[in-house]
């Protein structure tokens, strides 16, 4: 494995932080073959509880946050047959700033390679300017699952996203084509926050989404199903894409999200890759 740190200039501009790694199959395993780390990111060393064949990344942004100015770039290459995990230790947080903050995420996923995106939750702090999008590029027999839950306002001290705005992008393409795009974004203070269109006057909504090809009727029926032991917690919806399928919820709750989501991503993992979802043990912690 090659590996490159470089150290920060610190700016009053804000950190301009970058990461960006490769994957390879090597054998029955999937090793990191490259890094290069531009601090404020940065990982811990690979982990593999499943075995040899997936490889989990535990994704770190040591200040806690981004402010006003900050701008993360990662970058991930996924060789053939490689299958990754990323996460995060805890939740990541946009604070409040007269700058838009930025997090830019570009994956090329060559084929037959599987990668699974699961973030912790996001706090978009009331006056923050958040800024982030994702980019991946799908080979023939690549898939992607990826799941965003981000809190609105620090709502267990009552606080409500009244200024600021978030605005989320994220598309996966195959061969030039679209397979999904989704645009979502949040005005602070606007109509949407109660609107039945919007936010309902719930502080959180979560998005999963995996892409790689076609599903049947009966998974969805099943994700559907899956939401049923939480049904308390929130709404839910599940949509079929022309290659894949996407899960919505809108609720009280960041822990019901990732519960729904985590009992989906089981369902999928075990239907299109053969083997059971293993929760990372840092969410447990």
């Amino acid at each position: 494995m090659s590996a490159v740190f470089e150290s920060p200039a610190a700016a009053p501009a804000g950190w301009h932080a970058e990461l960006s790694l490769g994957f390879a199959r090597q054998g029955e395993r999937t090793a990191l073959v490259e890094r290069r780390v531009r601090m404020p990111l940065a990982i811990q060393r690979p982990f593999y509880p499943e075995g040899p064949r997936v490889c989990h990344i535990l994704l770190l942004h040591p200040p806690g946050g981004l402010v006003g100015g900050d701008h993360l770039d990662m970058k991930l290459d996924l060789q053939a047959g490689s299958e990754v995990l990323v996460t995060t230790p805890a939740a990541g947080k946009w604070y409040r700033g007269q700058r838009a903050a930025r997090q830019i995420g570009r994956v090329c996923v060559a084929p037959d390679a599987h990668l699974e995106w699961l973030p912790q939750e996001s706090i978009v702090f009331d006056g923050a300017l958040a800024d982030q999008q994702l980019r991946v590029e799908l080979a023939p027999g690549a898939t992607w699952l990826g799941w965003d839950i981000t809190r609105f306002g620090r709502s267990a001290s009552g606080e409500r996203f009244l200024s600021g705005h978030w605005r989320a992008q994220t598309e996966v393409w195959r061969a030039g084509e679209p397979l999904w795009i989704d645009r979502q974004q949040l005005e602070g203070g606007s109509r949407l926050l109660d609107s039945a269109y919007g936010l309902a006057g719930q502080p959180v909504i979560g998005t999963l989404a995996w892409v790689g090809g076609p599903v049947s009727q009966e998974l969805i029926g099943a994700a559907r199903d899956l939401w049923t032991a939480l049904a308390g917690l929130g709404e839910a919806g599940v949509t079929r894409l022309s290659q894949g399928l996407l899960c919505r919820y809108r609720g009280p709750s960041s822990s019901a999200a990732r519960d729904w989501f985590t009992r989906v991503w089981d369902r999928v993992r075990r239907e299109f890759r053969g083997c059971a979802a293993q929760a990372p043990r840092i969410w447990n912690t």
